[in-house]
């Protein structure tokens, strides 16, 4: 009797362990639980924590609420002003209705791989090239509403945040794209320089006429034009030539006295006496006259006495 006793107790415990082990379960913090009863989803949601349930008739299934992150391969997409790219993205979502996840869609993160790869073909091409390299949130925005639509209310899911990772623009795009940029600057360059020189020369005009009515301010600019050359420690030292001495001497040279002009009035009283012209011209001295002959008889030598 006491043999049959342990054995019935020894079955006992088996059981009351295969029952036990057949319906506690366990939930993690970052789970929800479903249960189905007979092939039948139960509406309640098991928590984190140790649930029960019926034996052989209740099947759960743990569902994570966790933030997925999925990468979107490289998709080559041709924008609305016909320029080729290369595109990728991240998709971050997590589930907010864990019975639609399990009942609507199977499989649902490569769902959403799917629709994100759709979605960022469809929004790229639908945009121009300086948009997506300039407004990358509004790009990003349109992709998260294009994704959201089919997979919140029927999936369940919640698509929280869509980014464009990279773009890769063809090599002959970037160059133009770069002398695009450097023909920018340097005009940027020209213009700034030439309001530099517009703004100088006002300055220098007013300068100018501030000078001029205060005449030593010459003399002290030159001064200061001296130190700075000076300064460089050159062995050639440049000196300006004051404008006012070169004034001095014109006013000097106007106030003289001027030569009275030829054939002007008494000109013949100050001229002194004139050789007499003869017909071929004016009369000659002695040793021009000999130079003369010389000349003419051909042989450099003067005739002799």
């Amino acid at each position: 009797m006491a043999a049959a006793a342990v054995v019935v107790l020894v079955i006992v415990v088996a059981l009351v362990v295969l029952v036990a082990s057949l319906s506690i379960r366990l939930v993690q913090q970052y789970q929800c639980g479903v249960v189905f009863r007979f092939g039948r989803v139960l509406e309640r949601i098991r928590q984190p924590g140790f649930q029960l349930i019926v034996p052989v008739a209740d099947r759960m299934v743990r569902v994570s609420m966790q933030t997925t992150v999925i990468g979107v391969p490289a998709q080559g997409v041709i924008t609305r002003d016909n320029v080729t790219l290369t595109v990728d993205a991240v998709v971050y979502y997590r589930v907010v209705d864990p019975v639609k996840v399990l009942v609507n869609v199977r499989d649902y993160p490569s769902a959403v791989l799917q629709v994100a790869q759709t979605a960022l073909r469809s929004v790229i091409g639908k945009a121009d090239l300086d948009t997506l390299l300039r407004d990358r949130d509004r790009i990003n925005a349109e992709l998260k509403a294009v994704i959201d639509a089919p997979t919140e209310k029927p999936w369940g899911l919640l698509i929280e945040r869509v980014e464009v990772k990279d773009v890769s623009l063809p090599e002959g795009m970037k160059r133009s794209m770069s002398r695009q940029a450097e023909a920018e600057r340097e005009r940027r360059a020209r213009v700034i320089a030439a309001d530099g020189e517009y703004q100088a020369s006002r300055r220098l005009a007013d300068a100018s006429r501030a000078m001029a009515n205060t005449p030593g301010a010459y003399q002290l600019r030159l001064l200061q034009t001296v130190v700075d050359v000076a300064a460089e420690k050159n062995s050639t030292l440049v000196m300006p030539f004051p404008v006012e001495l070169l004034r001095f001497f014109d006013r000097l040279a106007g106030g003289g006295e001027q030569a009275p002009a030829v054939g002007g009035p008494g000109a013949d009283e100050r001229a002194g006496p004139t050789e007499p012209a003869t017909p071929a011209g004016p009369a000659l001295g002695p040793v021009t006259e000999n130079v003369a002959a010389a000349a003419a008889d051909g042989d450099g030598r003067p005739p002799a006495a």
